[in-house]
């Protein structure tokens, strides 16, 4: 299929063909008049599936823009294509570029413009490894990559704040897959042929596997906390088959954050809820002048609801939450991630021995309290008095 667009289980409010938006009455077509997306079209437990993919990280950004792009090209020009054919061709093309080196040395030739100073960063490091922690890198870049771009953020001796550096990965495979051994590097980032029988603190070592790792360290469980930047290859396996708390950065959420503290927002939502409120207690008078206002209010409902996803993305509203429903995205989050941040320099923001303790979120037969204190009026809220002609 030649659309691309954020979908959760039930569509969102946008899907595009190329760089060309579909109408949601041809989309829901598509799916035999239903707003359901099948769950044998829907993504495996890695975010891949028959029909759907899931772009989960940074680099899906452009991989998206480039998919779109050749597709409205193809449109445009009257080019015939297979679907599958042209997916496949530019998702090979984006691994070789990875996989080739081409990405690294492009980077590399202008950290300036690439790569952001990370002085929080440093600092939440070296926080950290003066109350006595242990830290570990395991990335799936090349050494000269790491060395020069953690240089650049951090400090020529960024490895003395590193207990173990593992590059070159291949994670999701490191956390699953037993075959393949750790091998050292030299300084120069040249391979050793030594057999590894302890992994030492200022060492590089490349590739290796996730249960050598734990029997060489002995770091097992809930006294590990791991962030990453992708809930798939990085989080999921360490949570559910080996026990490690797990910490996601998300860095939409800064933006999110702000957008929510907005009056505007505020507003938006308190009225939103309100009517809601209100829809529920009288959609039982039937009169032709109560069904009117009932219809009126139903309408304003919407607007607001639009308004509120608008203030996001005009395209995709929230990354978190399609409309009152949490994103796929954004129950994945929930699932394989204990806690989540825009960046790791939050961090800095409390004690090392800070406890987070989860939040009660009310199941459907919960109703929340404050809901009918709003509808009766019997909570104070910054836009009561502008409500107060509804009671």
């Amino acid at each position: 299929m030649d659309y691309w667009g954020l979908l959760t289980n039930y569509f969102c409010c946008f899907v595009s063909r190329g760089l060309k938006p579909v109408p949601d009455e041809e989309v829901i077509e598509l799916y035999g008049g239903t707003q359901h997306i099948p769950l044998y079209q829907m993504s495996d437990f890695y975010g891949k599936g028959p029909s759907l993919k899931q772009f989960m990280d940074i680099f899906s950004l452009p991989e998206m823009t480039l998919l779109s792009s050749v597709i409205d090209y193809f449109i445009t020009h009257n080019i015939e294509f297979d679907q599958v054919h042209l997916y496949k061709d530019i998702s090979d093309a984006i691994r070789d570029v990875h996989v080739k080196g081409v990405m690294y040395k492009w980077i590399e030739k202008d950290m300036e413009q690439y790569i952001l100073h990370g002085d929080e960063i440093y600092a939440v490091l070296n926080r950290l490894v003066n109350h006595k922690k242990k830290l570990f890198l395991i990335t799936n870049s090349p050494f000269s990559f790491v060395d020069k771009g953690m240089k650049h953020m951090v400090g020529k001796n960024w490895r003395d704040l590193f207990d173990m550096v593992i590059v070159q990965a291949d994670k999701p495979n490191f956390f699953t897959d037993r075959r393949k051994p750790f091998r050292k590097l030299d300084d120069k980032g040249s391979l050793q042929w030594d057999k590894i029988n302890q992994l030492e603190k200022g060492k590089i070592y490349k590739e290796g596997n996730l249960f050598d790792f734990l029997r060489l360290t002995g770091w097992r469980g809930s006294k590990v906390l791991y962030f990453g930047d992708h809930l798939y290859s990085d989080l999921a396996d360490l949570m559910l088959r080996h026990g490690w708390r797990t910490g996601a950065i998300v860095p939409e959420l800064e933006t999110e954050i702000r957008i929510i503290n907005t009056e505007q927002y505020m507003h938006s939502l308190t009225w939103q809820q309100a009517l809601t409120g209100l829809l529920e207690r009288m959609q039982m008078y039937q009169d032709a002048e109560s069904k009117q206002v009932l219809l009126e209010w139903m309408k304003e409902r919407q607007e607001i609801r639009s308004l509120t996803k608008n203030l996001f993305n005009p395209q995709f509203g929230s990354i978190f939450r399609t409309f009152h429903n949490p994103t796929y995205f954004s129950r994945r989050l929930v699932r394989f991630s204990d806690i989540y941040m825009a960046s790791i320099s939050c961090l800095l923001n409390y004690d090392v021995n800070f406890t987070f303790y989860p939040r009660r979120t009310p199941l459907q037969h919960e109703a929340p309290l404050w809901m009918d204190q709003l509808c009766t009026g019997c909570m104070k809220t910054p836009f009561l008095e502008e409500m107060v002609h509804i009671r």
